[in-house]
């Protein structure tokens, strides 16, 4: 077997993402160059490790055997990287990050000051719904997550970032629109949701349901994005974190509409199995938020 660890990496990622043009997005690689090192790896073995039906990749039953010792085996090689680093006195690692949508707004701050306080360590994030986010902590996948509400079904260590503030949203020029807004008047408009799977979408839900909000008409997107443009379209009206629209605030783009009992609140966090084995970058990161999330907060969000 002359398989290299340049090759186990890329088959990982293309069974991740189950696409080759996928991967070599992911890899910053070229696709002949990712289907030329596929091609390698899989001369070295008789049984078919991936097998393409329509224009669909799919990994075998033995591919998949072999994806997950490809795993085990990529881990320890960075586990090696990096103890041989730290004796050098270098801190080095990779660390996965799953972040609810809006957590996108958020994150970044935490990490920047960090990453320049490490140069040797890399972070890749991954911006998704809930739902996904749950799901790679349940796998372990990742080495963190940054939730809004925390699984009740999970064992979680948290650590408490900021608060997270959901208000009723309209576009500044929305007609009709009451200085207050009541549950009877608000079903009146049109609601725009998020995707199933999104804390924020059930955090909306739940709102509506607790105060007899009788939906008439609504609208689904996918992402928050795409809700705070449709908002701003005048579109309807939609129950949104702050965070992430803080500059269509600013410049007058989109309005709060007061409601008794909104904001709804939570607590940005960032979590990790309980029991986990952090490595050393990612204890170092742990350690660098719990002493500077303070000044963060203060600087950023408030």
């Amino acid at each position: 077997m002359n398989y290299t660890l340049h090759q186990l990496r890329i088959f990982v990622k293309v069974c991740e993402v189950q696409s080759i043009t996928k991967a070599s997005e992911a890899l910053f690689l070229t696709q002949p160059a990712v289907s030329i090192q596929l091609k390698k790896l899989q001369d070295e073995f008789e049984i078919p490790l991936t097998e393409v039906i329509g224009r669909q990749l799919y990994v075998t039953d033995f591919g998949k055997q072999i994806w997950q010792l490809a795993v085990d085996i990529l881990e320890k090689v960075d586990k090696i990287e990096a103890a041989t680093d730290q004796y050098k006195g270098i801190l080095t690692g990779h660390l996965k990050i799953a972040s609810a949508s809006t957590g996108k707004y958020v994150i970044p701050y935490f990490l920047t000051d960090f990453l320049r306080t490490y140069p040797g360590v890399t972070i890749s994030i991954d911006v998704t719904n809930k739902t996904k986010v749950v799901e790679s902590l349940q796998e372990n996948s990742i080495d963190f997550a940054m939730v809004s509400v925390v699984p009740k079904n999970l064992s979680l260590e948290c650590v408490p970032l900021i608060k997270n503030e959901l208000h009723l949203v309209a576009a500044t020029n929305y007609p009709n629109l009451p200085k207050r807004m009541s549950a009877k008047k608000l079903g009146e408009h049109t609601l725009i949701f998020r995707e199933e799977g999104s804390a924020t979408r059930a955090a909306m839900k739940t709102f509506l349901n607790q105060n007899q909000v009788q939906v008439r008409r609504s609208m689904q997107l996918t992402s928050n994005e795409a809700v705070k443009q449709a908002v701003r379209a005048g579109l309807g009206l939609s129950i949104m974190p702050l965070i992430g629209i803080r500059s269509e605030l600013l410049l007058d783009n989109l309005k709060i509409v007061p409601m008794k009992k909104l904001p709804i609140i939570t607590q940005w966090n960032l979590a990790y199995g309980v029991g986990k084995k952090l490595s050393p970058a990612g204890k170092a990161l742990i350690d660098y938020i719990q002493e500077h999330k303070e000044a963060i907060s203060k600087v950023h969000f408030e």
